[in-house]
């Protein structure tokens, strides 16, 4: 491997963490052969693309000759599983490969996926197929073109070997790319167990790691919860502006770095449905579309309870200051839910005067005005477009149109053309105000008020039928091209550009009725 680039590795977790994970190896693959390599990805990170496209690096994404420096390990950790807790999950087809140092500075881990059995396998073969591991390209890149914080793929491989599910598929390795992988699960493996000191040295980890200013700071554990309160309040406000379900929500795939993790049975909504469900498996709807801040704060509410014997040493107390925490988290995420929503209405941020301020100022009182007018209309506009079986994405898209007064395509998209007409009365007269404060509405200020919306509205999502029909040419049929033309158009979510019109296309209503998702396990 000396043709390689060098990986600059700096393993803490293994130093730091003994005992929080065990030591193992990849599987061999029999005959590697790269199927995607993110060669962006790959820049960022400081490594070179090109010689890690061919044969050689194959062989180190498959797992078959490791860079020096790499020290593979399989981590411990626990979760929840559609509420009901079991305590010892862990890697069980994963190995956290190394944490690579970017030029930024930055500390990244980089992982197998489908690399073969472990000691937390649980009966599992440790394998994975080549379509859900491309699906996790697809999402993956399609969240991070969105601007939503997420794991990435560098690199699938497809193994040359058969695993077995429903019917024998061809197998891959995915290496994944994280600010860090540590869970909320990963916590709640060793406060099960009683074992506190294990629970503080993990806490003192994570802050180190992604909450650097709190380190040795009185009170960091409780700012801690309140850091990753604040980073899943954004997170899920951006999941559920742009449609996405997540599919399962369990503790385990809650990330303390505050990403998107594990594109298992995840969908992106076509016509608006807060109870939308795609996972085969959340036959109950726990994870349904709707209910996902919900289960966020539950989840966190599951990383306070490990945290309580280090917030206070008397439990009433840590009880009461992790309450207040999470007290706080449906505001937080309103908050960042109407921050985007403002700007897909087309809407600047109201702006809120200081507090000692407030009593004399009439820009305070007309800003909480336009606070609770605002989340109104977004309510309102998501209610319409659900009673009405509206294409969540095209919805706001066309919204665009309409700030320059042309309302045909998004009349088009309702049964009854007329059915958006009192919203859209209610919405320029909002905007109608917001133009008077600037000197009033001219036609310069139309174009930049949508132009302003189509860079916060994507024109282009992971549509159901367009990354099911990928995914079987590559598995099926060996055929990569409908992959690569599909991740092209998702790079490029905002784009007009008409040679990406197909890549728009809602899926046909039958389809995305009987639609399912599966975690490919």
């Amino acid at each position: 491997m000396t043709a390689l680039p060098a990986f600059r590795f700096d393993n803490s977790y293994a130093r730091e963490l003994e005992g929080f994970y065990v030591s193992w190896q990849p599987d061999r693959a029999p005959a590697p052969r790269m199927l995607f390599l993110n060669e962006a990805l790959a820049g960022e990170l400081g490594l070179d693309a090109a010689a890690l496209s061919g044969p050689q690096g194959a062989a180190l994404f498959a797992g078959n000759a490791l860079p020096e420096g790499a020290q593979p390990i399989a981590q411990a950790y626990a979760g929840h599983q559609f509420g009901g807790f079991s305590p010892q999950l862990g890697d069980g087809r994963a190995l956290l490969i190394g944490e690579l140092i970017d030029p930024q500075g930055r500390r990244r881990d980089l992982a197998f996926k489908g690399s073969g059995r472990t000691p937390f396998s649980r009966g599992g073969d440790g394998k994975a197929a080549v379509g859900p591991m491309l699906r996790e390209v697809l999402i993956g890149e399609a969240m991070h073109a969105l601007g939503i914080p997420t794991t990435r793929a560098l690199a699938v491989v497809a193994t040359g070997e058969q695993v077995l599910r429903e019917t024998a598929l061809p197998g891959a390795v995915l290496t994944r790319v994280a600010a860090s992988h540590l869970r909320v699960g990963t916590f709640q493996f060793f406060a099960a167990r009683g074992e506190q000191e294990r629970v503080r040295q993990l806490a003192e980890y994570a802050i180190a790691r992604h909450d650097s200013a709190l380190a040795g700071e009185p009170g960091r554990f409780l700012a801690l919860l309140d850091a990753v309160s604040r980073r899943q309040a954004s997170l899920l406000a951006q999941w559920m502006n742009v449609g996405f379900i997540h599919g399962v929500m369990n503790t385990d795939n809650m990330t303390i770095s505050g990403e998107t993790i594990d594109y298992g049975p995840c969908a992106f909504l076509e016509a608006y449905d807060p109870d939308a469900v795609f996972s085969s498996i959340d036959q109950g709807g726990r994870y349904a579309f709707g209910r996902q801040p919900q289960i966020a704060r539950w989840n966190l509410a599951r990383l306070a309870e490990c945290l309580l014997p280090l917030i206070a040493d008397e439990p009433e107390r840590a009880a009461a200051l992790a309450t207040e925490v999470l007290g706080r988290f449906a505001d937080l995420h309103r908050a960042c839910l109407l921050q985007g929503q403002r700007a897909r209405l087309g809407l600047r941020s109201a702006a809120v005067a200081d507090d000692a301020q407030a009593a004399a100022d009439d820009a305070k009182a007309a800003a909480l005005a336009d606070d609770a007018g605002d989340a109104a209309l977004a309510d309102d506009w998501l209610a319409l477009l659900h009673r009405e079986g509206v294409d969540f994405t095209l919805a706001w898209r066309f919204l665009a149109d309409a700030a320059e007064g042309r309302d045909g395509a998004l009349r088009a998209l309702f049964t009854d053309p007329q059915a958006p007409q009192a919203w859209l009365a209610r919405w320029r007269a909002r905007c109608g105000r917001e133009d008077a404060q600037a000197g009033g509405a001219t036609d310069a200020s139309m174009r930049a008020r949508a132009g302003a919306m189509r860079r916060a509205s994507p024109r282009i999502i992971p549509r159901h039928h367009q990354v099911e029909a990928a995914l079987d040419a590559a598995s099926d049929h060996g055929d990569l091209a409908p992959f690569t033309q599909l991740l092209a158009a998702l790079r490029r979510p905002f784009d007009d550009d008409p040679s990406l019109d197909r890549f728009a296309q809602p899926a046909p209503r039958e389809l995305t009725a009987c639609y399912r998702t599966f975690c490919g396990t």
